[in-house]
């Protein structure tokens, strides 16, 4: 692939967990700017997003929005103008029934979703990776307490800026340290939003 539009054809073309049976059914997710600075990654799309195939089309992506624009984001249209979004894994997982939830992706659809996320990250070349969440903290980071990131910026080649998942599903917020946290992650991305171009 040789840019950001041709990795999006083809990525919503993937067929990879159907046909190893990963998964049931497949609806690719993914959209972004090419010329995007910011990359950003999720763990996976939910219901909302099968049918809209736009990523954080849901309510976390409403909340999502809300963050950027404390962040300096004009609106949300802004924010997605200047974020491409990613994600660990681009399908629905499909729902937990112990909890009501949605899975995590398992690793066979997140291994089968690493070379979209490693061609992003060669095309794009971002000065940032907004990582939203453990699975996707983890993963640029290495494993580790999400309490001990939010709210700092890891100076690497791209520098890594965690959040932590704005489900409502995610208790994490109900902890005034933690809702301390995640504003400090979004002063240091209104104070790189100013200054990555």
């Amino acid at each position: 692939m040789t840019s950001v539009p041709e990795l999006q054809r083809e990525l919503r073309q993937c067929q990879r967990c159907l046909t190893d049976g990963t998964l049931s059914a497949v609806a690719p997710v993914v959209a972004g700017p090419a010329g995007a600075r910011f990359l950003l990654v999720g763990q996976a799309p939910g219901p909302v997003e099968i049918n809209t195939r736009l990523p954080f089309s849901g309510r976390a992506g409403r909340e999502l929005a809300r963050w950027m624009i404390r962040a300096g984001f004009k609106d949300e249209a802004d924010f997605r103008a200047r974020i491409y979004l990613s994600a660990m894994a681009r399908c629905f997982p499909g729902r937990n029934a112990a909890d009501s939830g949605d899975l995590p992706p398992s690793r066979a659809q997140r291994r089968n979703c690493l070379p979209w996320l490693a061609a992003e990250l060669e095309l794009l070349r971002p000065k940032v990776v907004i990582t939203v969440g453990k699975m996707a903290t983890d993963h640029f980071l290495g494993p580790g307490p999400l309490g001990d990131r939010v709210g700092q910026l890891y100076s690497a080649n791209p520098s890594v800026l965690p959040l932590p998942h704005p489900s409502g599903q995610n208790r994490w917020l109900n902890v005034q340290e933690n809702r301390d946290r995640l504003a400090l992650a979004l002063n240091l991305l209104s104070e790189l939003r100013v200054f990555v171009r």
